[in-house]
């Protein structure tokens, strides 16, 4: 069975209705942090793609017994620090940072060594961010030039620490913050902006935690070694996902869409306010608390009038998995577009800032592109004509995606490689993209 699609024409206009799967960030942290309870937890709407079914995997090597049925997945919590597995154990990652970076603060209290390994994406990826702060707590480590294969091997009575976290890394800070539960003590951590997952997740389940927010920076306290009680959690749909059809339908032309029950944590929510910014018809309905998590169904209209941008930076971190997308929005406006500081771009599945770049010049778009900011020259009235080729992108299933919606919303002849890396975090895309171009 052929690994690429074709793509030969745009999309007709529509009127939709859809859902879109589980949360991906939620699921692993659910996952992990029920494995850290007590007793059963249950999980609807639980993201079915590789990163999430990975982390089940991983969890069950460490010795938690997991369920997984048709609607709902049950975990039964060990404790903190109460896994229990046999000598020299791997546990593979697959694609996923967000996996292979936060178990390890879980770990910080192993008696064994653990091997964690993962695809030739991740292996690419820094992890000494994550094993320096790590070492802190008494934990030792040893990386393949800061990379993966890591080797960790705990302490037996991790020390609190303090740790300034200046990347805006949401997984950085959590890998710290999990690794805080198996403390006696206060730890502290100074973290520039950045998503807020963890610390909603903590303060639901009781976890002592205290949070000052500042412009820049938030000072989180958490004093470890509590029980942490079994939890339920229905997981509410992924902004990142629904992100690739809302910019569909702002490129298509007579189109509208409503996406239900979308997670729109404020810190996930950066597309929004800068598609707004650029004209997008976008409205927010039936907006929610749940759990801590914001909530809400999503209309969006198709833009006839799109305007360049000049990116405040403070909305990077609350869009970093969605510029990509954004770019195409920009191909497509009057004027020039500048985006900067976004060095974490390059820090993905892959190098994303240059992919980006790369795609829209392969449209006809020019850019200006240095190693953490790019400039598109957009063009209103952009129609492709030629073929355009899209592979060796190291399985990014988000260049695939975009690569998609790019085709369907400015036309052209595209191919594009290596449809399964949307199992990673998005198994239903192409089924969703049916969908919505059937009448």
């Amino acid at each position: 069975m052929s690994n690429k699609i074709e793509i030969r024409q745009t999309i007709k206009p529509f009127k939709k209705k859809i859902e879109i799967e589980g949360d991906k960030s939620l699921s692993i942290r659910w996952a992990l942090l029920a494995s850290q309870s007590i007793g059963k937890s249950t999980s609807i709407n639980l993201l079915r793609s590789d990163d999430v079914l990975n982390t089940l995997n991983c969890l069950k090597k460490l010795g938690v017994k997991i369920y997984l049925f048709k609607n709902k997945c049950e975990i039964y919590g060990t404790g903190i620090n109460g896994y229990k597995y046999k000598k020299n154990i791997v546990l593979n990652a697959g694609n996923s940072g967000t996996l292979a970076r936060l178990i390890m603060g879980l770990l910080v209290h192993s008696k064994n060594n653990i091997k964690i390994i993962g695809d030739k994406s991740l292996s690419k990826r820094d992890f000494l961010r994550v094993t320096k702060p790590l070492e802190k707590f008494g934990a030792k480590f040893k990386t393949n030039f800061g990379k993966l294969p890591v080797v960790i091997k705990g302490t037996k009575n991790p020390i609190p620490v303090k740790y300034k976290e200046n990347r805006g890394s949401a997984q950085c800070k959590s890998a710290v913050m999990l690794a805080a539960l198996n403390t006696k003590g206060k730890t502290i951590i100074k973290a520039k902006k950045s998503r807020n997952h963890s610390e909603l997740l903590f303060k639901h389940l009781g976890i002592p935690i205290k949070i000052i927010n500042t412009k820049k920076y938030d000072l989180i306290k958490i004093y470890g070694k509590k029980k942490i009680k079994s939890f339920n959690y229905k997981i509410p749909s992924d902004i990142s996902s629904a992100a690739f059809f809302i910019v569909l339908t702002a490129l298509s032309k007579n189109s509208k869409l409503n996406i239900k029950n979308v997670n729109i944590n404020p810190s996930r929510t950066g597309i929004l306010k800068i598609l707004k910014i650029m004209g997008v018809k976008i409205l927010l309905k039936k907006i929610k608390n749940y759990k801590g998590e914001k909530t809400a169904d999503i209309y969006i209209e198709s833009s006839d009038s799109i305007k360049s941008i000049k990116c405040p930076s403070n909305l990077n971190s609350a869009s970093i998995d969605e510029f990509l997308l954004i770019f195409l929005v920009a191909a497509k406006a009057k004027g020039v577009s500048y985006f900067k500081n976004l060095s974490e771009l390059n820090q993905k599945e892959s190098p994303r800032l240059k992919w980006g770049s790369k795609i829209l010049n392969l449209m006809g778009i020019k850019t200006i592109t240095t190693k953490d900011s790019i400039k598109i020259f957009g063009n209103p009235n952009l129609v492709i004509n030629k073929k355009i080729i899209i592979k060796n992108f190291l399985k990014d299933h988000r260049v695939f995606m975009t690569s998609t919606i790019a085709a369907l919303a400015f036309g052209g002849n595209w191919i594009i490689y290596d449809k399964d890396s949307i199992k990673t975090s998005f198994p239903s895309f192409l089924k969703i993209i049916r969908n919505i171009k059937n009448p």
